[in-house]
Formats: C-alpha cells, structure tokens, sequence
C-alpha cells in the first residue's frame, strides 16, 4: 500500500470504541492522502480563524484534526441519516470537548419541586409536529463559548418560550446573569449547574433581566445587583416531569419550549452536522439544551432541539434527534431529566 493511503478500519474502531460507548458501526474503509488532509486542515484554520502559539501545537492539533477528519469520513462514508463535519471542534480530543461544553450537573438529592404524571388521555391528538420557532417563542441559537453554563442556556430559552406564549412578547434573557448571581446553593457557573436551580433562583428573585442589560460574556464575573432589579421577564414555578417517557416529553413539548438533560459526550455528536441523528451515546447525561419541537422526516421520527454551541454548529445550532427509539429513555436520555416552567 502506498504511503499516501491508509485502512481507517483501526482508526475508526478506536474513535468509535472511545468515550461512552462503541459504536456498532465501525466497520469502514476510508482511504487517506497526507498532500490532502495537511490541504484541508490549513483551510479549516482559516475558516475558524485558528492559531496556535508554536510550531508545537500546530503539529499536535494538526495529529488530533486528522484523527477526527478520519473519523468524520467514516462515518459519512455509510450513507446514515445524519453526517458529519470537521466543525470548530474538529482539533480538540474528545475529553477536552468534554471537559469545556458539557456543563450539566444532575442532582442526586430530592427536589422540591411539583412533578407532572400526564394522564393517558393527553396522549392523544397531539399534533402530529410542532415548532416553536416558527410560532414565535425562540430567540435566536446563542453561544455559551468556553463555558460550562449550557444548564443556564438550556433554562433561559425554556423561560424564553413561556414568556412569549404567556405575554406575545419575545425577549432574549440574560444567561450571563444565571451564570453570576445563581451561585448560592448548587449552580456553579461556568463550572456547571442544572435547570430546576435556575428556575428556582429567577423565582426568588421574582425575575430576571433582559440579555441586552446584563450581556453574556462566556466567563464567570460578580453579580450585578443594578441590572438584576429590572425583571424583563417572570415566571410562577416550574415542573418536571416523572419517569422516563418520550410520550409525556411529546405532551409537555406540545405546548412549550422544555429543558432537558443529553448525553451529548460522544465524538458523533461533537461534529455533528445535518439529518436525523441517531449516532452513538448513552445515558450519561452531562448537557442541558432545550427541546422546542418534533416533526418527521420521511419514516424518521425526530425531536427539534436548541443547542447552545453558536450557528456554526450543527442545523444553523440546532440538531434532530431520533424519536420514540426503543428505550422509553429517549436516545443520549432525553427523556430523563425533563423540566419547564410555569407561568400563570
């Protein structure tokens, strides 16, 4: 075999048999040509404004980009639902990844809070599809950066939705508030938080601010007690809801915006690009996004939900995730930890 091409079958086999779990489908050829690659990493680096402080680094990120590349072509090269892209993850591990954007912390002790059983009958007649983005309820997709406050963005858009259905006004809201001033029981930031105990803090504080009073800056600063006083938006409570069931995720995203818990750890979901994914991960949930719809797409059943990695990400920040799988815990568990809130 000539030095420019390469199997990826041993490549591919490790990428997909690291991180939570591997993958079924690892058995691929991809050829590989060294001229091409060094070609495409440089225009990746251009294209994400890339640059590294030595010749060092360069060549280390240049070892991880190809890596992930291969893996990228693998897994594009078997014609499933979704591909991939060497986005602007493409030059880190998959424990780095993990380590900056997976910011969800599960709570492991009871919760205060109001847990919603939906009758059997709600099951039925819900519409077939639905998007709150086109009814008026979303703000545009945000960026949380180099920050573990994806629970705050995953809570902020849920309380977004609400307020617009409740009032008919849209107001983006202020994350970097959340990231702030929540940090006196078990939110933490940009080390991580969870949903409920976003709810609960804007709740006690009988709101919370416009994201144009109080901007998000991707890093943890000292709460300001000025900009908090002016509430853009309020909300009476929050639910969530009990065991783990796609169906009353459906009920409830019928007829809101709802935060849940993924496991979005898996290197297929670090690139992903388009379709309906159904890639690897498993329940170990680890990242709050915000679920604003369903529909279909052909015979593929799938859930709309909002990420907080920026537009470049993904479907424009979006990413469709497979629906009513086999295991009523969602695929990555989304149907595990499930909450919204209220508005009377």
């Amino acid at each position: 075999m000539p030095n420019s091409t390469l199997t990826l079958l041993l490549v591919c086999a490790l990428w997909m048999c690291s991180g939570v779990m591997c993958h079924s489908k690892s058995n691929c050829s991809v050829e590989y040509d060294s001229d091409r690659m060094l070609e495409r990493y440089q225009r990746w680096l251009i294209r994400h404004g890339r640059k590294y402080n030595n010749k060092n680094e360069w060549a280390l990120r240049f070892e991880i980009y190809k890596s992930n590349a291969l893996f990228i072509d693998c897994i594009n090269s078997q014609n499933l639902s979704y591909k991939l892209i060497d986005n602007k993850f493409a030059d880190m591990l998959n424990d780095e990844f993990r380590a900056v954007y997976l910011g969800y912390q599960r709570i492991r002790f009871p919760i205060p809070s109001e847990t919603k059983s939906f009758r059997q009958d709600r099951y039925h007649g819900l519409p077939k599809s639905i998007d709150w983005r086109k009814k008026g309820a979303v703000t545009g997709v945000k960026d949380q950066g180099n920050c573990g406050s994806c629970w705050a963005f995953s809570a902020v858009a849920a309380v977004e939705g609400i307020n617009q259905i409740k009032t008919g006004n849209l107001t983006s809201l202020s994350e970097q508030e959340l990231v702030d001033c929540d940090t006196d029981t078990f939110n933490a930031g940009c080390n991580g938080g969870h949903m409920i105990k976003a709810f609960e803090f804007i709740i006690k504080k009988g709101g919370i601010a416009a994201n144009k009073n109080y901007p998000y800056t991707g890093q943890g600063g000292s709460c300001k007690n000025k900009e908090v006083r002016h509430h853009a938006a309020t909300i009476s409570g929050y639910e969530t809801l009990a065991g783990n069931m796609e169906k009353s995720l459906q009920v409830a995203v019928a007829e809101q915006p709802v935060s849940v818990a993924i496991d979005a750890g898996g290197s297929e979901f670090q690139f992903y690009h388009s379709g309906v994914f159904t890639g690897a991960c498993g329940y170990q949930l680890n990242h709050g996004v915000t679920v604003v719809g369903y529909g279909e797409d052909g015979r593929k059943k799938y859930w709309v939900v909002k990420n907080s990695w920026g537009t470049s990400w993904g479907e424009s920040g979006y990413i469709r995730m497979h629906r009513q799988v086999s295991d009523e815990k969602g695929l990555c568990g989304i149907a595990m930890d499930v909450s919204y809130p209220v508005k009377k």
